[in-house]
C-alpha cells in the first residue's frame, strides 16, 4: 500500500531504512528505530510493510533497480565506437543517480552474513558482467576477450567500492583516459575525454587546461 495516510507513506519507510543501511548496517534496520526516525508509531509499519523480512526484500528491489538496472542500460546506449560507450559505462562511476556507491557497498556487507542476499549479489553480479560483455562484443570483440575485458572493468570498479576508495572527482576523471585505454584497447581521444567531462564538470575548459598540463609535466618526468 503506497496511498498517502497519517501515517506517512510505505516510501518513507524504505527511505528511512535505507538511510539506516548505508549508515549503520541492515543490523540497524529495525522498525522501532525507523519509526522514532519517521516520528510515527511502531504498529503505523504494518499498515504498508507484513514485516520487517518484507522491508529488508524491498531495499534489495531498489538496489537492484538503482545499480543493475541502470548500468545495463548503460552499456546499450547509442555509442559511435566502444570508447565511447566505454565512456556512458564511466557515466555509473560518477553520478550516483545511475549507480550509488555506498548502496553497493552496504548491500554487499549484507550479503556476507545473509545467504539469500549472497545469492541476489551474484545473480546482479553475472547480469551486469553480461551486459558488459555483450557490449563489448557489439565492436568487435571475441566472446572470450570480451568477458575478459567485461570483468577487469567491472572488477575494478567493485574492488574501488569494496575498498572504500576515496577519490576527488577530479582525480577520477584524470584517470579516464588510461582506463578507457586499458579497458578498451583503444585510446581515449581529446573529443572523447571533453564529452565526457562536459557530463560531469561544469568548468570544462579550465578542467581540460589542467588535464593537458598535468599530462605534460608527467610525459616529462617519463622521459
Amino acid at each position: 500500500m503506497t496511498t498517502d495516510t497519517d501515517k506517512g507513506k510505505a516510501e518513507d519507510w524504505l527511505d528511512a531504512a535505507y538511510a539506516m543501511l548505508i549508515k549503520f548496517g541492515v543490523d540497524s534496520v529495525k522498525i522501532l528505530p525507523l519509526a522514532k526516525v519517521l516520528n510515527t508509531s511502531r504498529t503505523s509499519f504494518y499498515w504498508f510493510f507484513k514485516d520487517r523480512e518484507a522491508l529488508l526484500k524491498q531495499l534489495i528491489e531498489r538496489w537492484k533497480a538503482t545499480n543493475t538496472e541502470a548500468l545495463i542500460q548503460q552499456t546499450e546506449r547509442y555509442a559511435d565506437t566502444v570508447v565511447e560507450a566505454m565512456l556512458n559505462v564511466f557515466d555509473c562511476w560518477l553520478d550516483e543517480r545511475l549507480f550509488d556507491a555506498e548502496f553497493e557497498y552496504a548491500v554487499r556487507n549484507w550479503a556476507m552474513q545473509d545467504a539469500r542476499v549472497a545469492t541476489e549479489v551474484a545473480s546482479a553480479d553475472q547480469r551486469r558482467l553480461e551486459a558488459l560483455t555483450a557490449m563489448l562484443i557489439r565492436f568487435g570483440y571475441g566472446p572470450h576477450e570480451a568477458g575478459v575485458r567485461a570483468r577487469t572493468t567491472y572488477l575494478t570498479q567493485i574492488g574501488y567500492i569494496s575498498m572504500h576508495t576515496r577519490e576527488t572527482k577530479a582525480v577520477r576523471i584524470g584517470r579516464v583516459a588510461e582506463y578507457v585505454q586499458v579497458f578498451t584497447g583503444q585510446p581515449c581521444e581529446r573529443r572523447d575525454l571533453e564529452r565526457f567531462v562536459s557530463r560531469h564538470a561544469p568548468d570544462l575548459k579550465d578542467w581540460m587546461s589542467a588535464y593537458e598540463e598535468r599530462r605534460a609535466v608527467e610525459l616529462r618526468d617519463v622521459q
